[in-house]
């Protein structure tokens, strides 16, 4: 298995205690109690394990996450096509992130550029044929993986989105309604 940045990531070994619960019990007695920092380290926790399994899943298709997200929004789009900026908003990412993204997936034969006649200075990426057959193929795959979330009936899942939809609010994500 291979990590977000391409070094391999070793399977860890099952320990027979929650180090999590352990390094929390650890922290009460030096500084006391503070629910957000186990809180804080299972979500990082859970975010590696998810990663692994998502990237494990798109690995075949030659996609990482950013990529594969980028391949779906663009299905979304009427046309197939969308500024590289509004990319970057929807996704909430750099334009920087956005120019690597699409430009890897450009040279994958996934993408296409042009420059945006709407806007001068801008540019225009639309999902090709081969990007449209590799995001439907990759996305049966990771629904029939559930996304990693296996573990979670439907229910628990809209309660994960309900109980983290507060931090990105307050971190500017979207106006809530």
């Amino acid at each position: 298995m291979t990590g977000r940045y391409g070094g391999a990531v070793p399977k860890p070994l099952s320990l027979p205690f929650d180090p999590i619960a352990r390094a929390d019990e650890l922290w009460k007695k030096r500084w006391g109690s503070v629910p957000s920092m186990v809180a804080i380290t299972s979500i990082m926790r859970a975010q590696q394990i998810l990663l692994a399994r998502v990237d494990a899943a798109l690995k075949p298709y030659g996609l990482t996450f950013a990529r594969y997200e980028a391949l779906v929004l663009l299905t979304f789009s009427r046309a197939g096509e969308l500024p590289m900026s509004k990319i970057g908003q929807r996704l909430m990412v750099h334009p920087t992130s956005v120019t690597n993204t699409i430009d890897r997936l450009e040279r994958s034969g996934l993408v296409a550029k042009r420059p945006n006649p709407a806007d001068g200075r801008g540019t225009l990426a639309s999902i090709t044929g081969k990007g449209r057959e590799v995001v439907e193929s990759a996305t049966r795959d990771l629904m029939a993986m559930d996304f990693g979330l296996g573990v979670y009936d439907d229910e628990e899942c809209a309660e994960i989105f309900a109980m983290l939809r507060p931090l990105r609010v307050g971190a500017g994500d979207f106006e809530p309604q």
